[in-house]
């Protein structure tokens, strides 16, 4: 029963919020500092190496965080899941043509990790039917895929014909009352990194057909239709917390050993909008952070100058004269400093909050009398989504 497990987790993040239910692009650094000046100055005397070590151990940062967050190494131990065990199924040679290797990686990983329950398969949001390639292939058994882009339809279709397997391609929308007629009592129901409400659909026409079973990899939490996440469980229902898009790609924000390049993009890019957005609140007399598009990474190689010129022509702005660029681009350059460091304390809560997600998936699904397990299914470096939700119908 995950319940016991939920409540715990939804009590610690309603504690904590305050640590993570923010934006640190928009934060006023000095009221920060007025709250918790002694995490602020340790922030403050983390130098970038120090920044980086911690980004790529959260023991280490829940241990480091404990004196200014009690609840840190509890968050960490209460988002901890066992790895699920792998049953080694090698498909035929040839399945995996076309595939790119990191998705094979992931497919072979995450079918290993499936229960063989001699169903059918139905293969949700399948793009070309990766998935269902693999499922037919080491079970010998039929695969239905539901897709809503009919080029993916036709190219799985064209690929599963020739390796001469029994996959239907079914042009289809997730979204859509209709495509609960592809989910039937007696079958295997996958979804393996379907976006936000896609798998949510998934689990509810499940449920409501009374299917025997569903695995799903949660992905994207933040690609829902409503402004708000809507709770799936009724016991999230009746969670304190509610949470906006921006809160529901915290989850998604791993952190990665980037090259020396990379790095300096982003600080380059990061820092720019950071000093436009200081601009354009002394220019606008206003305390509210502006956003700007994507930028094309060509215009950075123009200096802080260009960017702050095309960032106001996209945001409509008047640029007075006489403006000291230097002034504004180094105020930019400082926000960033702060900014790292205040993404290093919401970084803790990044694997817990995924897990509040995952928990009120599980939850709704045993509230809806299924026996659930949960767990991952490959290591980080194949996927950093590597949860794995496996429902099954009680008898």
């Amino acid at each position: 029963m995950f319940a016991p497990l939920f409540i715990q987790l939804d009590a610690v993040l309603a504690d904590t919020r305050e640590f993570w239910q923010f934006m640190p692009f928009s934060v006023h650094y000095a009221e920060w500092e007025e709250k918790h000046p002694e995490l602020c100055q340790w922030l403050g005397q983390l130098s970038d190496q120090q920044l980086a070590d911690y980004l790529s151990d959260p023991q280490a940062l829940a241990n480091a965080l404990l004196p200014f967050i009690p609840q840190a190494v509890l968050l960490h131990r209460l988002s901890q899941v066992n790895e699920l065990s792998q049953t080694e199924r090698v498909p035929q040679k040839g399945i995996d043509v076309g595939i790119p290797g990191r998705k094979w990686q992931q497919l072979i990983a995450f079918n290993g990790a499936l229960p063989a329950l001699k169903l059918p398969w139905l293969e949700w949001c399948a793009g070309k039917g990766y998935l269902g390639r693999v499922l037919s292939a080491t079970h010998q058994a039929p695969v239905v895929s539901l897709e809503w882009q009919q080029a993916l339809c036709d190219s799985g279709s064209v690929a599963a014909k020739k390796l001469g397997l029994p996959v239907t391609f079914v042009q289809g929308d997730a979204f859509s009352s209709e495509s609960e007629q592809f989910i039937q009592p007696r079958q295997h129901a996958v979804a393996l990194h379907a976006c936000g409400d896609l798998h949510v659909s998934l689990l509810q026409r499940v449920v409501s057909k009374q299917g025997k079973a569903v695995s799903i990899s949660p992905c994207c939490y933040h690609l829902i239709r409503s402004q708000m996440y809507q709770p799936m469980s009724s016991l999230a229902m009746q969670s304190d917390l509610a949470l906006s898009k921006h809160d529901l790609r915290l989850p998604l924000q791993e952190t990665v050993t980037a090259g020396n390049r990379v790095r300096n993009l982003r600080f380059i890019e990061v820092s720019f909008r950071l000093g436009f957005d200081s601009l354009q609140k002394q220019l606008l007399a206003s305390e509210e952070y502006m956003p700007v598009p994507n930028v094309q990474k060509a215009l950075l190689n123009d200096g802080f100058e260009a960017f702050c010129h095309w960032a106001a022509e996209k945001k409509k702005l008047t640029l007075p004269d006489g403006i000291d660029f230097a002034y504004w681009q180094q105020q930019g350059e400082q926000r960033y400093y702060w900014v790292e460091r205040l993404e290093l304390v919401r970084q803790l809560f990044r694997r817990p909050l995924e897990m509040w997600l995952v928990y009120d998936r599980a939850c709704f699904m045993e509230e809806s009398d299924y026996k659930v397990t949960v767990g991952t299914f490959c290591d980080k470096p194949i996927t950093p989504r590597n949860l794995l939700i496996h429902a099954e119908l009680k008898e």
